[in-house]
């Protein structure tokens, strides 16, 4: 061992070494992991929901002990030093211990007595916490009352009255918008300039590429630990972009999953990501796209994608059981009027205006607290708008609501599945709700066990299976009735990349079907598979376009080639500053 690696081993904050949890009898939640933690860096914990990040986390505050194995922290054993540990560290839960009937200030004081903290030293903290969390204007406000940005800034100042030496952030950033979860890296990095070591679990793997180390996790298994920019260089010669394809980019998408070549591929608004395998000639490639093919660089998702076996490929059984929508006329399928509610004195949704077409993916994107949720609940009939007209399939949400439901499916945000009833269950009763009748619905429901694999789940409760089988039983249950529009919010959050590869596999092939879909969300790579895009910003809708006119309205010379990120906090920032002004 070099000088620099011993130097490196003593500034670990945490030691695994062939930690083992189980839960019953089935496969550990973590099997055989060791690895570090060190101090002034951000170590990203990443892995798709239930892949151990949470049981790992838990353990490391001593709330739980390992089967088998080692958990060092600060030097002491979890197993004996449980109450020190947990008087020298920061935690923030993943369902932030906030009081949401509590105000922010509520909230802190009542930190400050479970972590001890000093009258004499309370002033002093809550000032820099307030600061720096810019929280200060909002001492008065129900934590309940804030958006998800603001909730997950004040968890984590409560996690920080007691400035702790390791800092353990459960999923900061889930569900949250680019620009409170960029907010929140800034703060974490500041933070570790102090020499504060953080451990940042996410399933977002773009963070990932921020951390200074990673320990990537997969169903239990330590699958890498190093540096970000090792794993991607896995494929560093094996990613590229085609341009300029030959047809509709879906289902040229679609053939070039097919190909004996390809381990993964992505749309990125018009054009199309590839990772391919080792040896395979792009020349063979092109042919089958048609347009350029260019090498681009790595992400870190294509190199788990490929350690991970590639995707699940171009085919949709369930598009191919779609039967294809006729196109009566030109009208749109979906349209907002002049959309506005309020709330009280508070207007969320202000004249809120755009149609989409048949056959298009239409993507609204904003903030935590901007209006989009709202927007989104108007028009598939969850809330009655205070002004202007929403319209489904013809049909007005006013006065026809039940007609124009029945041609809607829904997939929502917070898995809208009954937890209680059985897989069966649930595909039954769902089929019930949208109308389904004799043959129709005994063949629908085991046409969808057949596409979904759900066999051998029939009988569990689906509040019991992992979270990929409860995301591909809630698209089984909002395309029973084969409907015109799929309302989407929100679909993939937590997910692994292989079933947000076969989820889009789905959506992809039901579009080129005529199935118009509505979908909101936090991915911006998804945000990429979105035909048209509506950002909304304080109520408002502040830009309409496509991913790639999007991106190219906040091209600079410094930013040539921004991200759909770049222009999300791009647009919503310049909107602010033009309301401001």
């Amino acid at each position: 061992m070099t000088d620099a690696t011993e130097s490196r081993s003593q500034d670990a904050l945490v030691r695994l070494s062939n930690v083992t949890k189980r839960f019953g009898d089935g496969a550990p939640a973590l099997d055989a992991v060791s690895g570090e933690v060190f101090a002034g860096a951000i170590t990203g914990l990443v892995g798709p929901d239930g892949a151990g990040k949470t049981t790992l986390i838990r353990l490391m505050t001593g709330l739980m002990l390992p089967e088998h194995g080692n958990v060092e922290v600060l030097g002491m054993d979890t197993a004996k030093g449980a109450a020190g540990i947990q008087a020298a560290i920061g935690y923030m839960p993943q369902r932030f211990g906030l009081y949401e009937d509590l105000t922010v200030q509520e909230n802190l004081d009542l930190y400050a007595d479970l972590r001890s903290l000093a009258k004499s030293e309370r002033p002093a903290a809550y000032e820099e916490l307030l600061t720096f969390t810019d929280l200060k204007r909002f001492t008065g406000r129900l934590a309940g009352k804030l958006s998800g940005g603001m909730k997950q800034k004040l968890g984590l100042a409560c996690a920080l009255l007691k400035k702790p030496r390791l800092l353990l952030l459960d999923e900061p950033g889930v569900g949250v918008d680019p620009i409170s979860r960029r907010d929140l890296w800034k703060m974490v990095e500041n933070l570790t300039r102090e020499g504060i070591g953080v451990l940042w679990s996410t399933a977002y793997l773009d963070e990932a590429e921020a951390c200074d180390r990673v320990l990537l996790f997969n169903q239990g298994r330590l699958l890498f630990a190093g540096k970000p920019d090792e794993m991607t260089g896995r494929v560093s010669d094996r990613v590229f972009r085609v341009s300029g394809a030959k047809g509709r980019r879906r289902q040229v998408l679609a053939r070039l999953l097919d190909e004996g070549g390809v381990v993964d591929g992505v749309i990125q608004g018009e054009a199309i990501r590839l990772v391919t395998r080792e040896g395979a000639e792009t020349g063979k490639l092109t042919d089958v796209a048609g347009g350029e093919i260019a090498a681009t660089s790595p992400r870190f998702e294509d190199a788990f994608v490929d350690m991970l076996g590639g995707g699940p490929g171009g085919r949709s059984r369930l598009a191919e059981a779609q039967q294809p929508l006729a196109v009566v006329d030109d009208r749109p399928v979906i349209q907002a009027k002049g959309l506005t509610k309020r709330f009280g004195d508070f207007t969320a949704a202000d004249d809120i205006t755009f149609d989409i077409r048949r056959g298009e993916i239409f993507g609204l994107l904003g903030p935590n607290g901007a209006g989009k949720s709202t927007t989104f609940k108007m028009l598939c009939g969850l809330l009655k708008p205070t002004g202007g007209e929403g319209r489904v399939a013809g049909f007005d949400l006013r006065r026809d609501a039940a007609e124009a439901r029945n041609r809607l499916g829904y997939m929502a945000q917070k898995f809208s599945l009954y937890g209680d009833l059985t897989v069966a269950q649930n595909l039954d009763f769902f089929a019930g709700v949208y109308g389904l009748r004799g043959g129709r619905r005994s063949d629908r429901i085991a046409l969808m066990n057949e596409i979904f694999a759900f066999g051998s789940y029939g009988n569990r409760p689906a509040k019991d299976l992992p979270l990929g089988l409860k995301q591909r039983l809630a698209l089984a249950c909002a395309v029973m009735h084969e409907p015109e529009a799929l309302f989407l919010d929100e679909p993939t959050s937590g997910v692994d990349p292989i079933t947000r590869r076969e989820f889009w596999t789905h959506i992809n092939g039901l579009v080129e079907k005529g199935v118009t879909v509505l979908v909101t969300t936090h991915f911006m790579d998804e945000a990429e598979y979105c035909d048209r895009i509506s950002l909304i910003y304080r109520g408002r809708s502040i830009a309409l376009g496509s991913p790639d006119e999007l991106k190219a309205r906040v091209a600079t010379k410094k930013t040539p080639d921004p991200t759909m990120e770049d222009a999300f906090i791009a647009l919503v920032q310049g909107s602010g500053e033009r309301q401001a002004a």
